[in-house]
């Protein structure tokens, strides 16, 4: 058994650093922690995400599909701003009975979603 102390960063690959960073800062208004060799790394709330070109260090590339989840305030509200932005969303937001998603993806294909919880854990 492992103790972990927390998770350090979620990774995302692409592409094209320059078009993914303007997305990142830009779009999604996330601040700036750091540039890397193969990338840049941006703070979402508690979690580093940590965009990088997999391809210039000979890895393939391959977008993840598995959804980050982005905690907001009002997803709808939230929604309609990236929206204007140009962002695309995949369908109506889903209200699940306990939290509403918002499904989107990433100029490379990586799967985000503005999430909200509003009802209480069991």
């Amino acid at each position: 058994m492992i103790e972990v102390e927390r998770v350090d960063f979620v990774s995302l690959p692409s592409r094209n650093i320059q078009r993914a960073r303007r997305f990142y800062l830009e779009t999604l208004g996330l601040p700036l922690e750091s540039d890397t060799p193969v990338g840049f790394e941006v703070k979402a709330g508690q979690v580093t995400l940590s965009v990088w070109e997999p391809e210039k260090i000979y890895l393939p590339f391959a977008p993840n599909p598995n959804e980050v989840a982005l905690r907001v305030k009002d997803v709808e509200a939230s929604r309609k701003a990236l929206e204007q932005k140009g962002v695309k969303f995949k369908q109506e937001t889903l209200d699940t009975g306990v939290c509403h998603m918002a499904f989107f993806e990433d100029p490379d294909g990586n799967a985000l979603m503005l999430h909200r919880r509003y009802a209480p854990r069991d």
